[in-house]
């Protein structure tokens, strides 16, 4: 299960607002690249097929099944403080991260 926290969720239906329009939900995804081998992705777009649409603290998203073994029991939050990074994913799955936060191995 991939989880948002209450911070990441708000910020989602927000950006939602502002830019998904046209029935798109978030799209969480894991593709080849970064500086650790993989790199995380979103990005709000429609259902494709072979798309699973899961949900977490009131929020719809779309995942494949590929990005979802890689991210099983993942935590999703929303810093936007002082020092904040954007989105962060912890990832339990992940033997490495870079220190972008956004590529692991």
């Amino acid at each position: 299960m991939i989880t948002l926290t209450e911070n990441a969720a708000n910020k989602v239906k927000q950006l939602q607002e502002e830019k998904g329009g046209g029935g798109k939900l978030l799209r969480i995804f894991v593709e080849s690249g970064g500086c650790s081998g993989f790199q995380y992705g979103m990005s709000f777009d429609l259902k494709n097929d072979g798309d699973r649409t899961l949900e977490s603290a009131g929020v719809s998203f779309l995942m494949d099944d590929a990005s979802i073994e890689y991210m099983k029991g993942s935590e999703i939050d929303f810093d936007d403080g002082l020092e904040g990074k954007g989105f962060e994913i912890r990832n339990p799955n992940a033997e490495s991260t870079c220190g972008c936060g956004k590529s692991f191995n």
